[in-house]
């Protein structure tokens, strides 16, 4: 195996990463206005994914820092061909993370309440946006001989797509209601188990819709494994959460992502962006791809760092691990 296809590998691996985590954490933002009934259970939710949140993005940063060294070609048509989407998803974070930060400053209930739509959106927008760009990369986009994204941006949003932010969205609302089901006690944990069991069947719904539709536009037979197996797991989430298995039901809502993300790479290789226009103008794993001297120096960065990184990161969680509900937010906090 060559470099070029280890860090096309690793480049999957980040953003199966990305979207496990970042995935419960949109799905816990979607829900504050979903499931939350009060200012004090707004504030459970918000403190469920308060010390993690900035952790979990720093995957997006990771995944995006290795595109643009590993694979600068298909950086530089990514970004320029689908620059507005990911302006809003840029701007989206920002403000959200901006929000965690200052919803508590004041009080006063407008205050909050403002900064908790802020959070609403800023996760729902997200959400949608990230299974559009993905859909778009593994459908094929406009490029042509030169390497650039000749279309325009209302290309992005088709039936394919639209399709994919579904995906995204429920999906991401399923794995949040879990997460917060496996976080919290009292009422809220039973409406989180009650929601997941909705969300988790339109889920498998709008995703086996997608991946099969994938499938048939570009999969093989490592992809169709893939899909299996995420169907198999999303429904396996479903029953889990049924059964009050939340445990199991977060497991499996990881593994679907994880097995979706698998697919959609599977689909891709040896393309990392696709031509709609004419195959040969596609950006593949060697053609878009750094110099091996580079992908030598980032691969003993990325074997040393790594690790690190991970180990710091689960401590995190092990540390945040118990369970939260009401009694534990002060009256002073909501």
């Amino acid at each position: 195996m060559h470099l070029h296809d280890v860090w096309f590998v690793l480049i999957a691996v980040l953003w199966t990463g990305y979207f496990f985590l970042e995935g419960f954490d949109f799905g816990v933002g979607i829900l504050t206005k979903l499931l939350a009934r009060d200012r004090a259970e707004r504030r459970v939710l918000i403190n469920t994914i308060g010390p993690v949140w900035d952790g979990n993005e720093v995957w997006l940063l990771t995944a995006g820092g290795a595109t643009f060294a590993a694979f600068p070609e298909w950086y530089a048509t990514l970004f320029s061909g689908f620059y507005l989407p990911l302006l809003v998803i840029l701007v989206c974070l920002i403000v959200r993370g901006v929000a965690f930060e200052y919803r508590a400053k004041r009080p006063d209930e407008r205050w909050q309440r403002n900064w908790e739509h802020a959070i609403f959106w800023t996760s729902l927008v997200p959400a949608v946006l990230w299974g559009v760009a993905f859909a778009n990369i593994a459908r094929g986009v406009k490029i042509d001989a030169a390497k650039d994204y000749v279309g325009s941006v209302w290309d992005l949003f088709n039936g394919y797509a639209l399709l994919g932010g579904l995906v995204t969205l429920t999906l991401f609302t399923f794995h949040g209601a879990v997460f917060v089901s496996l976080k919290t006690v009292g009422p809220i944990r039973e409406r989180a188990r009650a929601l997941a069991s909705v969300a988790g069947v339109v889920a498998a719904v709008a995703a086996a819709a997608f991946l099969i539709w994938t499938q048939a536009h570009s999969g093989d037979t490592w992809s169709l494994v893939a899909l299996i197996v995420a169907v198999a797991a999303l429904a396996a989430a479903v029953g889990a959460n049924l059964a009050g298995r939340e445990g199991w039901a977060f497991a499996c809502s990881g593994i679907t992502i994880a097995a979706a993300v698998a697919m959609l790479f599977l689909s891709l290789f040896p393309d990392v962006m696709p031509s709609s226009l004419n195959s040969d103008w596609s950006l593949t794993v060697t053609n878009a791809s750094a110099t091996p001297y580079t992908l030598r120096i980032m691969t003993w960065c990325a074997g040393i760092a790594t690790p690190l990184v991970l180990l710091y990161q689960g401590w995190t969680y092990w540390v945040f691990r118990k369970r939260i509900g009401t009694q534990h937010i002060a009256e002073s906090l909501h």
